[in-house]
């Protein structure tokens, strides 16, 4: 991981300095709510519907065991014992006091961590595959792009102000995982004419009210050359992007209105300007950014060692387990394992101090002490040696965090929703524990496949509704809670938006609903057929007119 230099330490100081001295002035009503608005922003800092909310930074999704007790820490002292995981493998704590927060930045800063730019009009946090450097489809490692693109854009004078919110997303494996072209930019490296690998970047992707697939800016960019080309789309964006109307001022609706083909022009044109400009990369920068994420200490292993083969066929709770919750390494002997944060009865991506701390102490153990959060939600050990798979297990099971249902219908991205949040218009958490209570037999699961349900408390789609399989969204009606449920999304390589089925259900209606949903795909699917692949063959019309047909 990347570790801070002295002149990060001081930035940092300082930036938790002139925080508190704001905090202050407003505390002593030196300050209005509308004056103290971007300044709390900036930080990581928004008034929900209960309590502060503060959003800390996960540099595209890594952390140290040490960074993660710190969490913990946090997570008991300045908040009510736990921290929420959110799609953009960044960490909320929902109830924290806000004569506090100077202090608890101060705490992240000691341990290189900070919450600037996850809010605000800003460049947010650059994310990527959570299994990026250990994935065996991998074409390159991308992170240390991301760190380039993290270090280019913290404190961007120029990108300090734009007329919203913007979102990268980088990815270095032959399938997404980091739902990169639903982003305002996204990055994919791709091998060049001569073998070579670049860059294809896309532009325009988004969800949220009006959601949106990226399209192609660059069909191939040289590694040197990565931020004058991100560069040039953002001061195309920042120029022209409007802000006379914040559902407007995103850059997908910058290209709907010019065309795609004119912005695509208008940026290459920019980029000609400041392609030759002081952000060219050179080798030596590429190789210092790099040698942050070169390989841990591999031992030379042996795959399916005997002390996992055994295990595996004395104990069907560990199999299945390992079957959902473990993928392949690209080193021999070694196994990414995934903790599944989607217990019933507990709220999507919540995680409590203790298993804060459990986690960063198994890290520690097995997995180099590092861990990574994904955007769904989800806490990654990247590095196990297969021979400790069945040990690790039992750990993770003492804790509750043994959770078999990674990739199935129970494993479900939720955003806090109405319980929390100030700009929901329904509550999202008891919509998915009451999925989880429906689906609760775990063959059952594993016969229904890999499915996704995506919900989403309002527009802004923080639970990424849009590319769920199955998507539910939030509304209002007349006052009361109500959901609109789509098919048919999908973040993968395919990107699809889901369709909406037709008029909104009740809450009580929603476990029904999907069990109807899911009984029409048992019945018109082909072998080892996929949900997606089922509704991308037969269409809406099967699950619109068994969800809504009248009882007799």
């Amino acid at each position: 991981m990347y570790r801070y230099d002295g002149y990060d330490h001081q930035m940092l100081s300082d930036r938790v300095a002139q925080f508190r001295h704001q905090t202050d002035r407003f505390l002593a009503g030196k300050l209005s709510d509308a004056e103290f608005l971007p300044l709390r922003l900036q930080n990581g800092l928004y008034v929900q519907r209960l309590a502060p909310m503060i959003r800390i930074a996960i540099p595209y999704g890594m952390l140290s065991s040490r960074q993660l007790m710190k969490l913990a820490f946090i997570a008991r002292h300045f908040d009510k014992g736990y921290a929420h995981l959110t799609t953009r493998q960044n960490i909320q704590y929902n109830w924290p006091q806000l004569e506090d927060v100077p202090d608890l930045l101060a705490q992240l800063a000691e341990v290189e961590m900070h919450a600037i730019q996850t809010s605000g009009n800003c460049i947010r946090n650059t994310t990527t595959d959570q299994f990026a450097g250990v994935a065996v489809d991998e074409l390159e490692d991308s992170r240390a792009y991301c760190e380039i693109i993290r270090q280019w854009s913290t404190f961007h004078p120029e990108f300090a102000y734009l007329p919203r919110k913007f979102k990268i997303a980088v990815c270095g494996t032959v399938i997404d995982q980091a739902a990169t072209q639903v982003h305002d930019i996204g990055v994919y490296i791709v091998p060049g004419p001569a073998g070579e690998t670049g860059f294809r970047i896309l532009a325009g992707g988004g969800l949220g009210r009006t959601p949106v697939i990226g399209q192609e800016i660059f069909k191939f960019v040289e590694k040197p050359q990565l931020l004058t080309a991100l560069e040039a789309i953002l001061r195309v964006y920042n120029r022209e992007g409007r802000r006379d109307n914040k559902y407007k001022a995103r850059i997908k609706i910058l290209i709907r209105e010019t065309g795609v083909d004119l912005f695509r022009e208008k940026v290459h044109e920019e980029w000609q300007r400041i392609k030759d400009s002081a952000l060219i990369l050179t080798d030596v920068e590429i190789a210092r950014c790099k040698a942050f994420f070169e390989d841990p200490a591999y031992a030379e292993l042996i795959d399916k060692p005997e002390a996992l083969t055994k295990p595996l066929a004395q104990d069907v709770l560990f199999s299945s387990w390992h079957q959902q919750n473990v993928r392949p390494h690209k080193r021999p002997g070694y196994a990414i394992v995934t903790v599944c944060m989607k217990e019933t009865g507990v709220a999507p991506g919540d995680v409590t101090d203790q298993q804060l701390e459990h986690i960063a102490e198994l890290a520690e153990r097995y997995s180099f002490g590092e861990v990574r959060i994904s955007h769904q939600q989800n806490i990654i050990l990247a590095d196990v040696r297969q021979e400790q798979l069945a040990a690790l297990y039992c750990e993770l099971k003492s804790q509750a965090l043994d959770s078999a249902n990674l990739g199935l219908l129970t494993d479900i991205i939720c955003c806090p929703g109405g319980d929390f949040c100030a700009l929901a218009n329904a509550k999202s958490i008891p919509i998915a524990e009451s999925i989880q209570r429906k689906f609760r037999d775990h063959d059952e699961l594993t016969d229904i496949g890999e499915a996704n349900i995506n919900i989403s408390g309002c527009m802004n789609a923080c639970g990424h509704h849009h590319v769920g399989n199955i998507g539910i969204l939030g509304v209002d009606k007349k006052g009361e809670e109500f959901y609109q449920i789509s098919l048919g999304g999908s973040s993968k390589n395919v990107a699809s938006l889901g369709k909406i089925m037709g008029p909104a259900f009740a809450q009580q209606e929603i476990p029904a609903v999907i069990d109807k949903i899911i009984k029409v795909y048992k019945s018109n699917r082909e072998v080892d057929e996929k949900f997606i692949d089922t509704y991308n063959r037969i269409g809406m019309a099967p699950f619109k007119e068994t969800v809504y047909a009248k009882a007799d």
